[in-house]
């Protein structure tokens, strides 16, 4: 029985003792994915807590993307485990960046070091890029910038997924929440966003080319040119030949710690943030996909 071990926990704060216990529950394989936590009542007496600390643990759980919890009855009621680390990472990055603790601009060099290394590491016959060319397909029909937006997001999330670490994946849908507001005032402020919008698309074009060819170099290259964007005007970005995609194989020379996000009134480019999206949009994919 739980109770008997008790004593051990005696310095722990009732809550803490449930998260103790659940945590054990899934590393022992006694929780899994999809499973439901015992009854609110039924698990307070079985770990001689009150409820209100049940309470307290799960909404503490709900917050880190463990479990979520329903009412009511049905196939939807009761705590039930999932999976969605980068909501929870996403939350905690967004309100550290608030603080002003991690700058910005570090949110961004890690996210040209993370996506650099996945689209070097994607395999050509990943799953995941037979998703990518779809959303760049649907890209294409579509002019609505929301719209646009959220299937660039689905975009960056499949080549972070081909290449096959769960943990990468997560970090790189966690770095998108954490910075979102930052894309969504930049979007607002384009000046032309039709040409935006054609560059963004010939940039990912490029990029999947050369993921799909096997050039794991180019495709880092190409990028990290992409999501540092622009150095001129907020959305207009580098001449194709200097991102070399006229077809002279010019390569940019890549500055990842450049200062990317500048105050008083400073420029930053479209595709130097993790982009904003509706929330309709999955975190990412995997076994940590969103449902729904």
């Amino acid at each position: 029985m739980w109770s008997n071990h008790i004593n051990y926990y005696l310095s722990m704060r009732t809550h803490e003792l449930v998260l103790s216990w659940i945590e054990k529950q899934l590393s022992d394989g006694h929780l899994v994915l999809g499973g439901r936590l015992p009854a609110e009542r039924a698990l307070a007496e079985q770990l001689e807590v009150s409820r209100t600390s049940v309470r307290e643990a799960i909404r503490i759980l709900e917050a880190m993307g463990l479990v979520r919890a329903g009412v009511g009855s049905g196939k939807d009621a009761g705590t039930v485990v999932i999976a969605e680390p980068a909501t929870a990472l996403g939350s905690a990055l967004r309100l550290h960046v608030a603080t002003q603790h991690l700058p910005v601009a570090d949110i961004v060099e890690t996210r040209v070091l993370l996506e650099s290394w996945a689209v070097s590491r994607a395999k050509a016959d990943a799953p995941e890029l037979n998703e990518a060319a779809r959303l760049l397909d649907e890209m294409d029909l579509s002019a609505a910038v929301d719209d646009f937006l959220a299937l660039d997001v689905a975009f960056h999330l499949a080549l972070a997924e081909a290449a096959g670490n769960a943990v990468v994946s997560t970090i790189m849908g966690s770095l998108r929440e954490a910075i979102e507001g930052y894309a969504a005032a930049l979007t607002a402020n384009l000046p032309d966003w039709d040409r935006t919008a054609d560059r963004l698309r010939s940039e990912h074009r490029a990029i999947l080319a050369a993921v799909n060819d096997g050039d794991g170099g180019r495709a880092a290259t190409l990028v990290a040119a992409h999501i540092e964007g622009t150095t001129g005007k907020p959305g207009w970005g580098r001449p194709l030949r200097k991102l070399g995609l006229d077809g002279s194989g010019a390569s940019p020379e890549l500055n990842p710690r450049r200062e990317v996000v500048r105050g008083g009134g400073g420029v930053v480019g479209l595709d130097l943030l993790p982009h904003a999206a509706p929330r309709k949009v999955p975190e990412v994919g995997n076994r940590y996909s969103r449902s729904g």
